[in-house]
């Protein structure tokens, strides 16, 4: 294996991990409108991802940055192109942020509730555009011979990067509801598992539509049949996994179910992408992992650096989850995290 190739699977390994653990934050974001009776229901449930959602989104930009600096061309060619939707979703993300601090200093019940409302709001956008976006890439968009790309209104939105969107953000609220059941006690609790009892099946429906579409109208199927077919049943396995976690009340399982289901969806896109990095109209134009990556030396550095800091980060990831597992009594939350 080429080390352009394993910095393309470590880029997908890290959106992966991403979906998996932002997800949730996205979820619980938009709970808060779901499933909360109150203002102090509301308050517990940001509290649950106030010590993790920063540390979270910065996976995000760790895939960012590694697109930057081992695969140049497909970062020009996807920030350029998705400009404005990523913009958007840069939005999303900073009104979500800014939300834990101003609920906390607003001095009016007014204002706690515009914040809230932010919270909501960039917890939606921020899944439901970035699903869009990686929906619409792997369709198919216009560009020229230098890579350039050129996405018109109805390459970026149509029917399968909308159903991508709406069944990326249904995931989220899944999972982040199971992570609910993880982190609180009382009447959250069980009114999160029955709400996602009514959601599964819903979610089932829409991941037969996804399925079909991508059969239709991208040539995952056509050009890696077995493998596309696999991770295809593995996000409806794992998404079963979770629902029986629900019917049996197993919050755990119901957790890594729809996490890995999350996860599950960035495999089966960048499998489908292999060996391309951005995916043209005219398949001419198509830019290959070979094309867009950087040098050898350089890649050859970033392996190194990458070996030495990824277990450290992981080893920290995983110690301050563990700080944080006793459960929250929305009655008695001070957002003090």
């Amino acid at each position: 294996m080429t080390l352009a190739n394993l910095w393309f699977i470590l880029i997908g390994l890290l959106f992966a991990i991403f979906l998996f653990l932002e997800g949730f934050d996205f979820g619980v974001g938009m709970s808060t409108r779901f499933l909360a009776k109150d203002f102090d229901e509301r308050l517990a449930l940001m509290t649950s991802i106030g010590p993790h959602w920063d540390g979270n989104e910065t996976w995000l930009v760790t895939a960012g940055g590694a697109m930057f600096a081992s695969l140049p061309l497909m970062y020009a060619s996807l920030f350029s192109g998705y400009y404005i939707v990523l913009m958007l979703v840069l939005v999303g993300l900073i009104i979500r942020g800014v939300s834990f601090e101003f609920v906390k200093h607003a001095e009016t019940k007014a204002g706690k509730n515009i914040w809230m409302w932010a919270f909501f709001l960039g917890s939606f956008l921020a899944p439901f555009l970035l699903c869009m976006m990686l929906l619409s890439m792997v369709q198919g968009i216009p560009m020229n011979a230098n890579g350039d790309a050129f996405p018109k209104f109805f390459d970026v939105v149509n029917l399968l990067s909308v159903v991508g969107g709406v069944a990326g953000t249904l995931l989220s609220l899944v999972h982040g509801l199971n992570f609910i059941r993880l982190r609180m006690e009382g009447p959250l609790r069980e009114r999160a598992r029955k709400l996602n009892q009514i959601l599964y099946p819903i979610l089932f429906a829409g991941e037969v539509v996804f399925a079909v579409l991508v059969f239709f109208q991208t040539d995952f199927f056509t050009k890696r049949f077995g493998s596309s077919l696999v991770i295809t049943l593995l996000i409806v396995l794992f998404s079963l996994l979770g629902y029986y976690g629900v019917l049996k009340d197993r919050e755990g399982w119901s957790f890594a179910g729809s996490g890995l289901s999350l996860s599950m969806v960035i495999v089966l896109l960048f499998n489908g992408l292999f060996p391309r990095v951005m995916i043209a109209t005219n398949p001419a134009h198509s830019i290959l992992i070979k094309d867009a990556a950087n040098s050898q030396y350089t890649l050859t550095i970033m392996t190194i650096v990458a070996a030495v800091l990824v277990p450290i980060v992981a080893i920290y990831f995983i110690w301050s989850y563990t700080l944080f597992t006793k459960r929250i009594n929305p009655r008695e939350s001070t957002m003090k995290y």
